[in-house]
């Protein structure tokens, strides 16, 4: 048994932030001090790194969930399932909902029950919730969807993966201009054909990467040291990163049986779009090639890293053919791999 991807949907706040939009921001050096160089400076070397031009923000009043929800309607219809028939909503995130204007997350209760109880889902065998495992969350979902489907527990779920991480950022940080806000849902559910997950790998490494990423205060010394933002060691993720997503990917490749030759797409997390291709490079150097042009679909340039939200709704915009110069065809197999807090990582091989 395999299971398949029978419906996919997504959510694109409409607010559309430009780098030139940080034009005013003081950034500031982790001690506290000013940067050497001015913001146009910061900005043009951001936009050579990452290629990120612009990114998404939630609208105000407008929550996680919401976004979840939204993302969640797109795909049952997608599916064109009834969702009373839902045996599980798995909901990935990192922050919960936070409401705008403040930084203290609400996940009580879990943003897995609040989509359930906005689709109106009357069954309580439909089990809601939520999962906190970084970047790479929607992914393990689609894993916890995997198991609950052969196990006999489920016959179909939906896998979300909501976040609004412009509500967690330090404005004083440059590492801000990378984060946005978005959601991605899928239905999962059993594939009686040739299509579907045919491998995956996961794994958490903590034993001296679990801080990479973690939550500390503002770079401002002036403001309340109680009050904490989403941080990261930039360069340590960048060499875990590199260390770890390709072998994962190799590993998961080869359980699958499928030559590197026949993988036609993969879709990777969206955190940075230099990081993204020498991942993409050192897998193919693996198997002693080079990567074949178009492979990667990329959107970080204009949504940015909306972290449980970007693969999925990377698959979104795929399928529906709105990635310029990107088709899927069917039949073609598609790597999807993550990395984030944790730090974690995974992959599955999947037939389109």
């Amino acid at each position: 048994m395999k299971i398949k991807i029978s419906g996919i949907g997504s959510y694109i706040p409409e607010k559309k932030i430009s780098n030139t939009d940080f034009d005013k921001h003081v950034f500031l050096n982790e001690d506290g001090t000013p940067f050497g160089y001015p913001n146009e400076v910061v900005i043009n070397k951001f936009k050579g790194i990452t290629g990120i031009e612009h990114r998404r923000y939630a609208e105000d009043h407008l929550d996680s969930s919401d976004l979840a929800f939204f993302a969640s309607q797109k795909a049952i219809e997608n599916a064109n399932i009834d969702p009373e028939t839902i045996d599980y909503i798995i909901l990935a995130h990192n922050f919960g909902d936070v409401k705008f204007g403040t930084t203290q997350s609400d996940m009580v209760p879990s943003l897995a029950t609040r989509v359930k109880h906005k689709l109106q889902i009357k069954n309580p065998k439909c089990v809601a919730y939520d999962i906190l495992f970084g970047c790479p969350g929607w992914i393990e979902g689609v894993l916890q969807a995997n198991a609950f489907i052969k196990s006999g527990m489920a016959k179909r779920c939906i896998v979300i993966g909501a976040e609004t991480l412009s509500r967690v950022v330090d404005a004083h940080d440059r590492d801000s201009m990378i984060y946005s806000d978005g959601a991605g849902a899928s239905i999962i559910e059993a594939s009686d054909d040739e299509t579907g997950m045919l491998s995956y790998e996961s794994a958490t490494f903590a034993y001296e990467e679990a801080g990479y990423l973690f939550f500390g205060k503002s770079y401002n010394p002036d403001l309340d040291p109680d009050t904490r933002y989403i941080k990261m060691y930039g360069r340590k993720i960048y060499e875990f990163a590199l260390s770890q997503v390709p072998a994962a990917m190799k590993s998961c490749l080869d359980k699958s049986n499928i030559a590197i030759d026949d993988v036609k797409k993969i879709l990777i997390h969206q955190a940075n779009e230099k990081m993204d291709e020498a991942i993409i490079l050192r897998f193919y150097k693996l198997y002693g090639k080079t990567p074949p042009k178009d492979i990667m679909p990329m959107s970080i340039h204009e949504l940015g890293n909306s972290s449980v939200a970007t693969v999925p709704t990377l698959f979104d915009l795929l399928i529906q053919g709105k990635i310029e110069n990107q088709e899927l065809h069917k039949g073609d197999v598609i790597i999807f791999a993550s990395v984030g807090a944790g730090m974690n990582v995974n992959a599955f091989v999947y037939r389109y």
